[in-house]
């Protein structure tokens, strides 16, 4: 632990509310949460490619992506899936403050690590999105095979099946997949994100 008295974080000359003025609008977190298959990476792809057509500067975080790379050293085990999240959590505090609007799709099951994320950057920077699908669509759409493998027992630790999903109570926004369509998905969040995306008087 003495060699982390050496680390001394560096305070550059160009900080976020520079960049957020340069690109004229605020650089926020928003977390999408929900079961494998409920439509995270769809919606969060969807949403992406609207703010980018209306000029705003974005970045997407999927879990699969970055558990092919970044994360790949971690396993599926309860321990793993918090690591997994709070080494999200870091990168995605860089990104917003490097002034991106900055899009996370992780299942992130549990409560405790999802509001460690959101104390991390900030309350004030932080949109939390449910995917809300029932388990039982989620098992029919099963794109990727992985709920059959789950009830089979040949994947463990799996959310839903094998593992907990702990649902947020207080969302920011909550767009049921099985109900509306995407674009109406779409729509909800950029309804909330209006109001938080412009910049205050006293950032301008």
């Amino acid at each position: 632990m003495a060699e982390k008295l050496h680390i001394v974080p560096h305070t550059h000359q160009v900080s976020r509310a520079d960049r957020n003025r340069q690109r004229q609008h605020r650089s926020l977190l928003i977390w999408f949460v929900g079961l494998s298959g409920s439509g995270k990476s769809t919606l969060a792809s969807a949403l992406e490619k609207e703010l980018y057509t209306q000029g705003y500067g974005t970045y997407i975080l999927d879990g699969d992506n970055v558990r092919s790379g970044l994360n790949k050293d971690l396993d599926f085990s309860d321990a793993a899936r918090r690591e997994n999240i709070r080494r999200i959590g870091e990168v995605a505090k860089l990104m917003v403050d490097a002034g991106l609007i900055t899009l996370t799709a992780f299942i992130s099951p549990f409560k405790e690590e999802r509001e460690y994320v959101k104390q991390l950057v900030g309350a004030e920077n932080f949109v939390e999105v449910f995917v809300d699908c029932p388990l039982e669509e989620c098992e029919k759409r099963d794109v990727k095979g992985l709920y059959k493998k789950a009830r089979a027992g040949e994947i463990a630790h799996f959310t839903g099946i094998s593992s907990p999903f702990e649902e947020p109570q207080q969302p920011d926004v909550v767009v049921p997949t099985h109900q509306i369509s995407l674009a109406e998905g779409v729509e909800r969040i950029m309804t909330v994100l209006k109001d938080k995306l412009p910049l205050q008087k006293d950032e301008a």
